[in-house]
């Protein structure tokens, strides 16, 4: 694995010893990167379930500013500190070691508001419509974010639910990835309208 793009191109990535981590390809992650970049003028990344960090490391290599990097597993966070080292954005950066449920608690106390989040659970969970549905409750999106969904391709999530609508779907073998953007306009309009309504009357 290496940096595919961006102020880090080519830095090698290590990955996480063991079987339990199953890191994105570089093909599948350049793929993601030109569905909702391939550059970005600054804001905030939020890796969740971050494995080896490589897609949060990308994002920071393509022009995010910063980036918070979540992972329960201790071999994960030693890797991810380790690759933030050898792409050279460690400032950039913050790592801790929680589940995905109390981080966001977590993040919702300190006031984060994420622009992208990348959201890859373990393959037996199907449950990343409702992390992100407790994100957006939390405050933790800011209007018009990206959201990375990665899951296994034999499973099909809701083209949209909540304030989240899905602008691009690609599957790669066993690998599903579906973008999602968090948009609260809608429901503003619609609110818009009841009192312009009430108005009326």
């Amino acid at each position: 694995m290496r940096v595919v793009s961006g102020s880090a191109k080519g830095r090698p990535l290590k990955s996480v010893p063991g079987t339990s981590t199953r890191p994105t390809t570089d093909k599948v992650k350049e793929s993601i990167f030109s569905m909702i970049g391939p550059y970005f003028e600054g804001g905030i990344a939020l890796d969740l379930f971050a494995g080896t960090g490589g897609l949060g490391i990308e994002a920071l290599s393509r022009g995010m500013d910063r980036a918070v990097f979540i992972d329960v597993e201790p071999k994960s966070i030693s890797t991810i500190k380790d690759n933030l080292k050898a792409a050279r954005l460690e400032e950039s950066a913050e790592v801790y070691r929680n589940d995905a449920a109390r981080a966001l608690k977590a993040l919702e106390k300190r006031g984060y508001g994420f622009d992208l989040v990348f959201l890859d659970p373990p393959y037996r969970f199907k449950n990343g419509d409702e992390l992100m549905l407790d994100m957006a409750e939390r405050g933790l999106l800011e209007h018009s974010a990206l959201v990375v969904l990665e899951y296994e391709s034999s499973y099909n999530y809701a083209e949209e639910f909540g304030d989240f609508h899905c602008i691009r779907t690609a599957k790669y073998g066993e690998t599903a990835i579906s973008i999602y953007r968090y948009d609260t306009a809608h429901d503003q309009a619609s609110e818009l309208d009841e009192e312009e309504l009430h108005d009326d009357k």
